[in-house]
C-alpha cells in the first residue's frame, strides 16, 4: 500500500482530475467536438432535462483514480509508463466504440480525450511536484 501513497503530491491529484474534467466539459462541448461525436454514437444534444448525475460523479472518479496513477508514475519516475497505458486503453476504448459502430469521428474522438486528459495530469503534477 505505502507504493500508492509514498511521495504522490494528492494536491497535483486532485488539481489533475479537476481540469481533465474540466477539459472533458469543454472537448464534448458544442465548441469543440460535441455536435459531431453526438451525432456518431447517435445521441441529441441538449435533450436531457437533467445532468446526467451517475455518470458525471463516475467520471470524476475515474479521473481521480487516474490522476493517482499519475502521480504513483510521477514518483517513481515512469511517466512514460503513463502515457503508455493511456494510449492502450484509448486503443481498448476505440475498439469498443467500434463494437458499439460508433463513427470513426466519435472513436477518434473519445480516444483524444483520454490522451489528453492524461496529459493534463501529468502537466498538473509537474507543476504541483516543482511547488
Amino acid at each position: 500500500m505505502g507504493e500508492l501513497i509514498a511521495g504522490v503530491n494528492f494536491v497535483g491529484v486532485i488539481v489533475g482530475a479537476v481540469m481533465a474534467f474540466l477539459l472533458g466539459w469543454l472537448w464534448y462541448s458544442p465548441m469543440l467536438f460535441g455536435r459531431k461525436w453526438a451525432e456518431g454514437v447517435g445521441v441529441e444534444m441538449g435533450t436531457a432535462d437533467t445532468m446526467p448525475a451517475g455518470a458525471m460523479i463516475s467520471q470524476f472518479i475515474g479521473l481521480v483514480l487516474v490522476s493517482w496513477l499519475v502521480g504513483v508514475t510521477a514518483v517513481s519516475n515512469a511517466l512514460l509508463t503513463i502515457l503508455l497505458a493511456a494510449v492502450a486503453f484509448a486503443l481498448l476504448g476505440y475498439a469498443g466504440g467500434m463494437f458499439r459502430k460508433n463513427s470513426g469521428y466519435a472513436r477518434m474522438t473519445d480516444a483524444g480525450y483520454l490522451v489528453a486528459s492524461v496529459i493534463v495530469m501529468i502537466i498538473c503534477q509537474g507543476i504541483f511536484r516543482s511547488l
